[in-house]
């Protein structure tokens, strides 16, 4: 009988172990997927602040040219250009 005994507390034990090493991972998991999800909430800012940035990039641009820059002239009488069209859009509408 004791052989069998023997035989149910190894694997009781290992039954426990097993038990033990899957809290562990579990726990393991949970902390990964905190951290996932704490850098793509940084990632997601990260792009929001890289497009503000880009947009004033842009608009600077624009005012540069304006006050006599010739790097981006062409850039700038083409946005003028698109406003003037889509003034003009509004105007017709309202003609309407």
């Amino acid at each position: 009988m004791s052989k069998i005994e023997d035989i149910v507390d190894a694997l009781e034990n290992k039954i426990s172990k097993v038990l033990h090493k899957q809290e562990v991972l579990k726990q393991t998991n949970d902390k990964l997927s905190e951290q996932i999800k704490q850098q793509q909430e940084e990632l997601l800012r990260q792009q929001e602040e890289i497009a503000s940035w880009a947009e004033k990039y842009e608009t600077l641009k624009i005012a540069n040219s304006m006050l006599g820059s010739d790097e981006n002239k062409r850039e700038t009488k083409l946005k003028i250009n698109a406003l003037i069209r889509d003034i003009d859009h509004c105007i017709g509408q309202l003609s309407e």
